[in-house]
């Protein structure tokens, strides 16, 4: 077993932000409660290091909480600092970024630290949707402070080491923590879905949120197109990608130098989500996914191409991200119906009715392509033409329309191939027929429903077209407060 080397708060910082970047402010506040023996207590910077420094030259904000200090819980001055940060954050327009050791609220200040966690969790509503919002996770982020993970944009974890909690496992009934460890950064990210990635080490989850805030606006009024240099070929094509349905390896291969930050990699796995680069534009990429290609190109593991409630949720909450920041959105579609199990059940409805909305709301260019399967209500809700994509393409084999053609001729000639000598024959003419007629790229785009068919290999220099030619979209939605959705 490998041992997880934890760093003090101030080193997170140091590992973080750019060299000699760093300002703190607050150094000098320490506690102001003396009931319960605090007064003997020594609370150096209340638990909580808070200022400002760069990353790539980007203004960013951070608060690192020392788990040193009254095991960073969280109290009346150690909310203010981080208070404190958000209020310029928000003046500014930079991403406040939180890394989180904290047992939680502090019990021995009672009322003011639950006052303590309102304003923080008031600022991180106000901000949301404002300024992204990250988190590190490196020990222990429980009851309070794992609704701050929750309002925040995107969390890290350290795997072994993070964990985030609102009950501690041993005390959820019927489980304890050998048996099901509720709080593992393993479970959050692939059970809960509540993380966005897991780190091996403390340097790993900090790399991945320099990389994100290297690629994302620093607010919702920065525009993200020409978010960096592209020094990649615009016309690079890849014959390659015909012959794979791996949605993920085809939006690698198609971003700038092949740069792909997937978003909840281990959560809803047939559901891909990230942040692609488009000729230095950054573009939110969702995609269905039926294979994974191994190192070796080789397919490693196959999964239908459903939709989940985990995935339509998963994808859901990054389109409304994407859209809040005025990021673009880009869809690979290759989806076939919905995941038809009695748990799926429960949620699936209300899930893709999140995911429709999330794409019929969002403002932003949305360009499709639909590489494989398109059929029924699933493709409906996977950014289709009828719910708002502004250009989609179809790959030559892909497949629209209701469903496969064996199952739809099957039931609209039951009786005359129930009659039949020759029923496979007649199922294979007639097979012939509807595919031709209702579910081909060619049917689909002779109805206007489709843009126009492009090759595979063209996918890139395709897609990059179209989101320069929508860069100066603007649309407007019902006059209306927000929807209910």
């Amino acid at each position: 077993m490998s041992i997880v080397i934890q760093l003090p708060a101030r080193d997170r910082i140091v590992g973080l932000l750019d060299a000699d970047s760093f300002v703190e402010i607050g150094a000098m506040v320490h506690a102001r409660n003396t009931d319960f023996n605090m007064a003997e207590k020594a609370t150096p910077a209340d638990g909580v290091i808070t200022g400002y420094g760069t990353i790539e030259g980007k203004l960013v904000y951070v608060y690192s909480q020392d788990a040193d200090v009254l095991q960073g819980s969280v109290g009346e001055m150690h909310a203010k600092k981080i208070v404190r940060i958000y209020d310029l954050a928000l003046k500014t327009g930079a991403p406040v970024i939180g890394l989180i050791d904290c047992a939680g609220m502090r019990l021995q200040e009672a009322s003011d630290a639950l006052n303590a966690f309102g304003e923080l969790y008031y600022r991180q509503t106000m901000a949301s949707g404002v300024i992204p919002q990250i988190h590190g996770i490196f020990g222990k982020c429980g009851g309070g402070m794992a609704v701050m993970t929750a309002l925040a944009d995107f969390s890290f974890a350290v795997e072994g080491t993070g964990q985030v909690f609102i009950h501690s496992p041993n005390v959820l009934e019927g489980n304890h923590r050998e048996r099901c460890d509720t709080s593992s950064s393993l479970f959050q990210s692939e059970t809960a879905g509540r993380l966005a990635g897991v780190g091996a080490d403390e340097k790993e989850v900090l790399d991945k949120i320099r990389g994100l805030v290297e690629i994302l606006p620093s607010n919702n009024k920065e525009d993200a197109f020409c978010m960096t240099e592209n020094s990649d070929d615009l016309n690079r094509e890849n014959p390659f990608l015909e012959n794979t349905l791996d949605s993920a390896y085809i939006l690698k291969d198609i971003s700038d130098n092949h740069a792909f930050f997937e978003i909840k990699k281990d959560y809803g796995r047939e559901m891909v989500t990230g942040f692609i680069s488009l000729n230095g534009n950054t573009v939110g990429a969702v995609a269905n996914r039926e294979e994974i290609l191994g190192e070796t190109g080789i397919v490693t593991e196959r999964m239908e191409p459903v939709l989940t409630a985990d995935g339509a949720g998963k994808a859901a909450d990054f389109i409304r991200f994407c859209d809040a920041f005025s990021i673009p959105v880009l869809t690979l579609v290759n989806v076939c119906g919905f995941k038809a199990t009695m748990e799926e059940e429960k949620y699936m409805a209300e899930a893709c009715a999140k995911l429709t909305y999330a794409y019929a709301d969002a403002s932003v260019p949305k360009v499709s392509v639909i590489i494989g399967k398109a059929y029924g209500s699933a493709y409906l809700s996977m950014g289709s033409r009828h719910i708002g994509a502004d250009m989609v393409y179809a790959w030559p084999k892909a497949r629209i329309g209701m469903m496969n053609s064996e199952s739809a001729v099957k039931i609209m000639y039951a009786d005359e191939i129930e009659k039949s000598d020759e029923k496979n024959a007649l199922i294979a003419e007639k097979k012939e027929r509807y595919e031709r007629l209702q579910n081909s790229p060619e049917s689909a785009a002779s109805r206007g429903y489709v843009d126009g068919i492009i090759e595979p290999a063209a996918t890139r220099k395709r897609v990059i077209a179209a989101f320069e030619m929508l860069m100066t979209k603007r649309e407007t939605g019902p006059d209306r407060k927000h929807g209910t959705v």
